[in-house]
């Protein structure tokens, strides 16, 4: 498994003792941050990840990464330049892999709610779980 660490600066606000970690696996973007009496850690699935925003300082960048459940964010501040826009290409490029590995699964069609890509033969959407319109000519 192919795991990259990308390590907050401790000259930056809140990483002084224990810097924020931000790693992305084959499966995941997973963010650890301890503190003297605790550990949070928190990770978003690869594939529902919504958006990455990199916004680059004069010395280093703040990294936000939305996902499509609607959970929290997961947010860090004080990363490299360079180690913020390989976090964001490296969460694009395991989409786009995995995007063409899906492409062999038949006809799909576009869920009316979420916009998500679902097979054409599809009750139900698996990203929102909405129920989807008959479509014409489909029996149900």
């Amino acid at each position: 498994m192919n795991v990259e660490r990308f390590a907050a600066s401790r000259w930056t606000r809140g990483n002084l003792l224990f810097p924020t970690v931000i790693e992305v696996t084959d499966a995941a973007v997973v963010r650890r941050k301890r503190s003297w009496f605790t550990k949070n850690e928190m990770s978003i699935h690869l594939q529902r990840v919504a958006s990455v925003h990199v916004e680059t300082g004069f010395f280093w960048s703040d990294v936000l990464i939305e996902s499509t459940g609607g959970s929290d964010p997961i947010a860090s501040h004080g990363h490299r330049k360079r180690d913020a826009q390989r976090i964001k290409d490296l969460i694009e490029a395991a989409q786009t892999q995995h995007l063409q590995a899906g492409a062999d699964d038949g006809p799909t069609k576009v869920c009316p709610f979420c916009a998500e890509s679902v097979k054409l033969a599809a009750k139900v959407c698996r990203f929102c779980g909405r129920e989807l319109p008959l479509q014409a000519g489909r029996e149900g």
